[in-house]
């Protein structure tokens, strides 16, 4: 698990799972592959196997031992979902998550019939943890919107979505059943080009449909220099469930100390 994290709208990372597969448009870049493939054949390094799945068990525990309240993204490397992660996996790392209940987790998958169906059947269980949110990732209208029509219908305490890279206009955004609305541009050496007019679109269905809204990055070859303001705000809006389990509880899950 890495303590603090880059990825703006999370405290930490957790990954019990390394590598995976592109399956669409938005995978063409993959941050996580370009990092993990750097060092394919180094002995002794976590990614010796470079972009290849497989599992990680001894990291399984990890939350149990990390004792301050953090938001912890599962699997930043890799999809909980994949179609080579075995479902009993995902229910031991289900059950540390239910152990460990003073953290809040997010799960992000672009596998949303696999994770609808998990949900639904023999991970129901997992789904009704106020603890744990499901999100889906969204990058253009022939991949994306299916996720979220998935990821409405799929049984979740809190479900979010990922708009990040965002290819093109998504055009008519139907936000029932989401609890939350991450965006940002690509970022990295083939960037491609994300335009503020689709943005603000996205934001103004967030607002018309009261759903919180966080802007990651505007992206591009140096993201840096781009920053994170949309027309000179930043919008660093968070789930109202979040803010009700901290009132609740005794381990508040607000944000990283």
């Amino acid at each position: 698990m890495s303590d603090g994290t880059s990825i703006e709208w999370t405290d930490a990372t957790w990954n019990p799972v390394r590598g995976c597969t592109k399956i669409s448009p938005g995978c063409k870049h993959c941050y996580a592959e370009r990092f993990a493939e750097r060092f394919r054949g180094v002995a002794g390094h976590p990614f010796e196997r470079g972009f290849d799945v497989r599992l990680v068990p001894e990291k399984v525990a990890e939350p149990l031992r990390w004792r301050r309240p953090r938001r912890i993204f599962v699997n930043s490397m890799s999809d909980v979902f994949h179609e080579l992660v075995p479902t009993e996996y995902i229910a031991r790392l289900g059950r540390v998550m239910q152990q460990a209940h003073w953290h809040t987790y997010q799960l992000l998958t672009k596998r949303h019939e696999r994770m609808h169906a998990l949900l639904c059947g023999k991970l129901r269980w997992l789904a009704a943890l106020p603890n744990v949110w499901f999100g889906a990732s969204v990058e253009d209208r022939q991949h994306g919107i299916p996720r979220i029509d998935f990821l409405r219908r799929t049984p979740a305490s809190v479900r979010f979505l990922c708009i990040e890279p965002l290819l093109e206009d998504l055009g008519k955004l139907d936000l029932a059943g989401i609890d939350w609305v991450i965006v940002g541009g690509e970022s990295g050496p083939y960037a491609r080009e994300m335009k503020e007019e689709w943005v603000l679109s996205i934001l103004e269905h967030c607002r018309s449909q009261q759903v919180p809204f966080f802007f990651k990055q505007c992206g591009g070859v140096r993201k840096n220099r781009s920053g994170r303001q949309l027309r000179g705000v930043t919008y660093d809006e968070l789930p109202a469930a979040l803010w009700r389990r901290s009132a609740g509880t005794a381990h508040p899950v607000a944000a990283a100390e």
